[in-house]
């Protein structure tokens, strides 16, 4: 029998997994999805659209509810956010099924980086250059979150960002998009599992789409002007990564993309998303982002945004009232076609069928599993891990760390020692306990013997200007053989709408490093942060500086592990560190001038430099130390030119010099010399993470593909040009080991002719 042009356009808008098996479910989901939709009166499909906030964590402006109740029986609400819990979600789905077609509710939720069990903040997880992990820790993040009655996530978040002032750093990949796509597409399975639908995998949300994290001034919200080549080759291949690993929804971004609100953008939502990418899941706005297009000066009122964000391809309007006050009248009116409702409703019921909603509404409502699964052992022993791959060495003079278990003095000092709750960082899940949350002091404890003493010391707090506790620090540091000084921002000093225009260590933070420097004792510095900050002073005088970012539940555990040897840091920074704001945006991949600064980095001349600093970062991307030492050696091409079909595989060989076993990420850098366009200085093009214990060698093998070598010409067209490219092979994007050198040629056919 013929299918009807209905039900193919519904099968295939459902399709979201390959095999046969799976083609079969869809179909079945196809037909049953048009089925309802038949039932549904204009009302209760623009319902489906409609999404609403719960009270128990709000991440935006609210708006009013009293009547919420009512609404979600009428079925005029298609999906909640911010409520939790096998109990709670259980008692508001009752509601909705009161509705006349019984249409179930999703429930959503920020699950970031953990849910009861924290993990380190996401660009602290990308430090780790460990993909397994970081799916693993998505893993976690939704079994949790399913075990408590939720179906979505608002994650991961993929947008690429060169400006450490914006406070969202914190919740992505980094400045890189070749390392953000991986990322992305790690963090959508471990999200996803081996499907939603499974009762340990949650919906993913690929956000912010698209631009986002490069808000002008780092200012969250902003507006954002580029160049499509800028947009197509840098900050849309992570969203691209992670439609193609089978992400359920995407979230349109807050800021304008010259000059077109991202929620009523058709260019990104319907020509790019759903077009060229061929997306069947539906997009959600970000809270009240509809609405907001007022805001913007880009439409009148909510009537006029209603009908500019469904006409551009936004499915559901988050916290706004736009789409369920609006929309019926713009059908009504002609409009907004009726086709559009039933795309957005349809792609919509696909996911609620394909969790399972409509066969158990309940199902993933169970106090068992929850009681279970929820915050249990095996999850926090790897948040532990995670959280001891994410930290970064960024110096060790004379090899002070890592530090003697024998030590019989430490003195621990600064504002973030005790703290429980800023180990979480920003955009954890709220509960009303923190108290199993491991502080440094409470790790110091845990990892240290009745031999040795710990003394504790405030010094300061974290933003005040005062310095009344310097003496008692210093006093403490004097009686100490060592001192552990933990520094750095709040929780919730990074995060959204938490842009810093002065991103230094805050307070007077760098005097307590300082006075305590004054006293000759061996320091250590832990600096704790959501983003790259500046502590020139710390940088060029203290002898060992932690980099700890936010490392959620284990915090303390972690950071002891790696101070006393138990765990040799890897951790290589995912963003460039800045000498000072001046110097922002910063970033390894940048293009050439005509003029470019002199390697020595000193100001020089009419060159493309600063007058009064060098062009340098503090700390480069990739940039990461090591308790003990790697050599690079015997780089070897299998062929010095290639064809486009060809590849070039690349082999060296590593080995571990030193005297402890260590990790190392060796990373693989491209140059395309001459090109239709002018191409980065680097690029990022493949990594490694390789465990060798000492004296052990490995041969590291890369493969380099036309894929690796193509680029977005002036036509957007994805080429790879004919000519010489170098080769760099290191331990960071400043530190290469290794260099080489070859060519792409034309294929034979076209060189015969």
């Amino acid at each position: 029998m013929m299918k009807s042009p209905l039900i193919a356009f519904v099968f295939t808008v459902c399709i979201t997994v390959g095999g046969l098996e799976a083609a079969a479910r869809q179909k079945t989901i196809a037909r049953r999805v048009d089925s309802v939709l038949k039932l549904m009166t204009l009302d209760e499909k623009i319902g489906q659209l409609n999404q609403y906030s719960g009270r128990e964590e709000v991440t935006g402006p609210e708006s009013d509810k009293s009547d919420l109740v009512q609404e979600i029986k009428a079925g005029k609400v298609g999906s909640m956010l911010n409520v939790r819990g096998a109990v709670h979600t259980r008692r508001v789905q009752e509601l909705a099924l009161q509705s006349r077609l019984k249409i179930p509710l999703i429930f959503g939720q920020d699950v970031i980086h953990g849910y009861k069990v924290t993990f380190p903040i996401p660009l602290a997880e990308v430090a780790s250059w460990d993909l397994p992990a970081i799916e693993q820790g998505a893993r976690v993040a939704a079994i949790e979150a399913a075990a408590s009655g939720l179906h979505w996530t608002f994650a991961p978040m993929v947008d690429l960002s060169r400006d450490p002032r914006w406070g969202r750093v914190m919740e992505g990949a980094g400045e890189d998009t070749y390392l953000g796509s991986l990322v992305a597409k790690a963090r959508v399975q471990g999200f996803q599992g081996k499907g939603i639908g499974n009762t340990d995998a949650v919906m993913a949300c690929v956000k912010h789409f698209a631009a986002y994290g490069a808000a002008t001034g780092g200012r969250d919200y902003n507006s954002v002007d580029m160049s499509d080549r800028t947009l197509w080759e840098w900050y849309l291949p992570p969203f691209k990564a992670a439609a193609d690993a089978g992400a359920a929804t995407f979230m349109n971004s807050f800021n304008d993309l010259n000059g077109i609100p991202a929620t009523g953008n058709a260019y990104l939502q319907r020509d790019i998303l759903k077009g060229k990418w061929k997306f069947t899941g539906f997009v959600v706005s970000d809270w009240g982002s509809v609405g907001e297009m007022v805001n913007h000066g880009y439409v009148r009122d909510k009537y006029d945004a209603a009908a500019s964000a469904i006409r551009a391809g936004s499915d559901m309007d988050m916290e706004s009232r736009s789409y369920i006050t609006n929309l019926s009248k713009l059908v009504i009116e002609g409009k907004v076609p009726m086709t559009l409702i039933d795309d957005a409703v349809r792609r919509i019921l696909c996911k609620k069928f394909e969790l399972g909603l409509f066969d158990d509404p309940f199902r993933f409502s169970n106090t068992q599993r929850e009681t279970e699964l929820v915050g249990n052992i095996q999850h926090r022993a790897m948040a532990k891990d995670m959280a001891k791959k994410s930290i970064v060495l960024l110096k060790n003079e004379d090899g002070l760390l890592p530090l003697s278990k024998n030590t019989k003095t430490i003195a621990v000092i600064g504002p973030l020692v005790k703290s429980e709750e800023d180990m979480l960082g920003f955009w954890n899940v709220g509960w009303p306990d923190n108290s199993d949350v491991v502080s440094q002091w409470e790790g110091l404890q845990n990892k240290l013997g009745k031999n040795t003493k710990l003394l504790y010391a405030k010094g300061c707090e974290v933003k005040d200007t005062s310095r009344a506790g310097f003496a008692e620090a210093v006093a403490a540091a004097q009686s100490a053989d060592v001192v552990i000084v933990s520094v750095g921002e709040f929780r919730d000093m990074s995060g959204e709408a938490k842009s810093r225009a002065d991103i230094h260590l805050p307070g007077v933070q760098e005097e307590l490093i300082k006075v305590l420097h004054a006293t000759g004792k061996p320091l250590v510095v832990l600096v704790n942060a959501g983003r790259p900050l500046v502590f020139n002073y710390t940088a060029d005088n203290v002898a060992a500086i932690v980099y700890t970012w936010w490392l959620g539940s284990e915090a303390g555990n972690a950071i002891a592990d790696v101070l006393f040897g138990d765990y040799n840091p890897s951790g290589k920074l995912p963003m460039t560190f800045p000498r000072t704001e001046g110097q922002i945006p910063i970033y390894y991949n940048y293009l050439n001038t005509g003029r470019p600064a002199p390697d020595d980095d000193k100001p020089a001349g009419y060159r493309s430099g600063y007058i009064d600093l060098q062009k340098s970062p503090r700390y480069a991307f990739g940039y990461g130390l090591s308790y003990t030492s790697f050599t690079y050696s015997d780089l070897q091409l299998s062929k010095n030119a290639m064809y486009s079909k060809d590849s070039v595989v690349v082999t060296f060989k590593l080995t571990n010099t030193g005297k402890v076993a260590g990790e190392e990420v060796v990373q693989l850098y491209l140059r395309d010399e001459v090109a239709s366009l002018v191409r980065p200085m680097k690029e990022l093009k493949d990594f490694a993470k390789l465990s060798l214990q000492p004296g052990e060698s490995k041969t590291v093998r890369f493969v380099i593909n036309k894929e690796k070598l193509s680029f977005y010409n002036q036509q957007l067209q994805w080429v790879a040009e004919p000519g010489h490219f170098s080769l760099m092979i290191g331990s960071a994007s400043n530190d290469i080991k290794l260099k080489s050198r070859f060519e792409l040629k034309l294929s034979a056919v076209k060189q015969r002719k």
